[in-house]
C-alpha cells in the first residue's frame, strides 16, 4: 500500500516561496495497492493527481471518498482531467446517509454559472455515486475502507484504510484532543501504521492568545494531534491541513513541538509518499 500526498493545505490554497517545501494545494491523497486506486478528497491537489493518471495512459479507474463537502475538499474536481475521459470509471462516495445525492449536487453546483464555464455533465467519465456510512466498511479490491464520524461543523468522516496487512487512517477537519477522544474514534485510529491527522493550529492560536480563538472551528492543534497519536498507539503521525497563514518554517516548528509529545511526528508534505505493507518491505 502506497500513500501519496497531492494536497496538504487547509481552508484555501496558497502559493509562493513561503509554501514551496510543504505545499500549497488543498486536501487530496492517493492510496494505491495491487493495481487499485483510492482518492481521498478532491481539493486543488487532485489536478496534479489527474495529470499523473493521464501520463499512465490507458483506461483509468478510481474510487473517491470524501471526508465532507466543504469547498476546500471538492474545489479541485472540475480540474480533474480523467473525469472528462469516456474510458475513465469513477466511483464517488459522499459522507452520510444522503451522501450520494449530496455529493453529486455539490459537485454540480460548483460548476454552474457564474462559478464555472461548463457543467458537471461535460465530464464524460462513467461516474457512480454512493454513500459512505459511519462504521460500514467498503471493500475495493485489496482495500477495506471504514468511515467513522469525527467532530467538525456540519459533520465530517475519517477513513481507516486497510490493505497488505497494514493500516492508514485519514482524519482531516477534526477538532480532537485526548480529553474529547470518543471510544469509537479511538478504535478506528488504534494501532495505525500511519495516522494523517488535522493539526491546523498552535495551542496559542486555538486559545486566542493573540487574536480570535479558534475553539469550535473544527480543527486541532499539533500538540493535541501528537497526544492523540500517542494514546491510540499509532506508529507514525502525519500532521495535516496546514493553515494557509503558516509558512513552511512555521509548519516545521510546529512539527518540532509535536515531536515532544509523539516522537514519530512529521508534517505531511505535498509530493511525498509513504509505503506500507509486506509488498513494500
Amino acid at each position: 500500500m502506497e500513500v501519496r500526498f497531492y494536497g496538504v493545505r487547509g481552508s484555501i490554497a496558497v502559493s509562493g516561496a513561503q509554501s514551496a517545501r510543504i505545499g500549497g494545494n488543498t486536501s487530496c491523497l492517493e492510496v494505491v495497492s495491487q493495481g487499485h486506486r483510492l482518492i481521498l478528497d478532491a481539493g486543488t491537489g487532485i489536478r496534479a493527481l489527474g495529470e499523473a493518471m493521464m501520463r499512465e495512459g490507458g483506461p483509468q479507474r478510481a474510487t473517491l471518498f470524501f471526508s465532507h463537502l466543504h469547498w476546500d475538499h471538492v474545489q479541485g474536481f472540475p480540474f480533474f482531467t480523467p473525469g472528462y475521459v469516456p474510458t475513465t470509471e469513477l466511483t464517488l462516495y459522499g459522507p452520510g446517509p444522503d451522501g450520494a445525492r449530496a455529493l453529486e449536487s455539490a459537485l454540480a453546483r460548483q460548476m454552474e454559472p457564474p462559478q464555472f464555464p461548463v457543467p458537471l455533465s461535460t465530464m464524460r467519465s462513467r461516474m457512480s455515486f454512493g454513500a459512505a456510512l459511519n462504521g460500514r466498511t467498503v471493500e475495493v479490491g485489496p482495500f477495506r475502507v471504514t468511515p467513522f464520524e469525527v467532530p467538525h461543523p456540519q459533520g465530517c468522516l475519517g477513513y481507516r484504510v486497510e490493505a497488505d496487512g497494514h493500516s492508514f487512517v485519514y482524519a482531516t477537519d477534526v477538532e480532537q484532543s485526548v480529553a474529547t477522544l470518543a471510544p469509537e474514534v479511538a478504535r478506528m485510529m488504534e494501532g495505525a501504521d500511519a495516522l494523517c491527522l488535522d493539526a491546523q493550529y498552535t495551542p496559542e492560536e486555538y486559545a486566542g492568545v493573540r487574536g480570535m480563538p479558534r475553539k469550535g472551528w473544527g480543527h486541532s492543534t499539533m500538540v493535541d494531534a501528537a497526544q492523540v497519536a500517542s494514546v491510540v498507539n499509532a506508529r507514525r503521525l502525519l500532521l495535516f491541513h496546514h493553515d494557509p497563514a503558516h509558512n513552511d518554517d512555521m509548519v516545521e516548528r510546529m512539527a518540532e513541538e509535536a515531536r515532544l509529545h509523539f516522537a514519530a511526528s512529521e508534517p505531511a508534505r505535498e509530493g511525498s509518499r509513504i509505503l506500507l505493507g509486506a509488498a513494500c518491505g
